[in-house]
């Protein structure tokens, strides 16, 4: 199936404003910018995936997916599931016959674990959703075909998707994908993710370097 893999980001300088109490504004962006270079460095290397299209209003976002092969959409900030909305359109424009939505806060995402998520049969219509690793967020949703159910990331989003796939009658499961777990909203998050990384080699590249970089300048 032609699958297009969306992901929405917000402005750089106004995201992770949960982290302003560990890391100045700077650093918050400079960390959203090295998290979201590494999805799309994953992304690139999924065998099942067709396109990657990056929806932002953000002028260095744009930059970045353009370097990475993405297409942008421009977006006016109107929020997480309006700028999905505005991908899955774009998705459909492209002839995609499903839509892989994931978060631009997921370091830890394994290309070849994407490619199972994708691999894996479903009758459209059918949306796949992936939970964090807390159970109430979603960090990624598959949907087939893309415009079956409509997204409703935030807390609690979790269920809220089931919930409006059965409204809609359309089949519906979790499915856990370990590299899509882990998305850095909190220090907390931000503390999980490190010690992931510390305990594993490759991978998450340009998230790695942020976080030893910040690890030598509080030495």
């Amino acid at each position: 199936m032609t699958t297009v893999a969306v992901l929405p980001i917000k402005a750089l300088d106004s995201a992770k404003r949960r982290l302003a109490d560990a890391l100045d504004a700077g650093t918050r962006r400079a960390l959203v910018q090295a998290m979201f270079a590494d999805v799309l460095v994953a992304l690139r290397r999924c065998a099942l995936l067709h396109r990657v299209v990056v929806v932002s209003g953000d002028h260095g976002a744009q930059r970045i997916a353009g370097g990475y092969g993405a297409l942008v959409v421009g977006d006016r900030d109107r929020g997480h599931n309006a700028a999905a909305a505005a991908g899955v359109s774009e998705a459909l424009r492209l002839g995609a016959q499903r839509v892989l939505l994931v978060a631009g806060d997921c370091p830890l995402i394994d290309p070849a674990q994407v490619d199972e998520l994708l691999a894996a049969d479903c009758e459209p219509p059918c949306v796949a959703i992936v939970p964090d690793r807390h159970g109430d967020g979603t960090n990624a949703l598959l949907i087939a075909p893309p415009d079956a159910v409509r997204t409703s990331f935030g807390p609690g989003s979790h269920n809220r998707h089931h919930q409006q796939a059965a409204a809609a009658g359309v089949a519906a499961r979790t499915v856990h994908v370990p590299g899509l777990a882990f998305d850095v909203d909190t220090p907390d998050d931000l503390d999980a993710v490190r010690e992931l990384l510390e305990r594993t080699r490759g991978g998450a590249a340009h998230t790695r370097g942020m976080l030893r970089q910040l690890s030598r300048s509080l030495a």
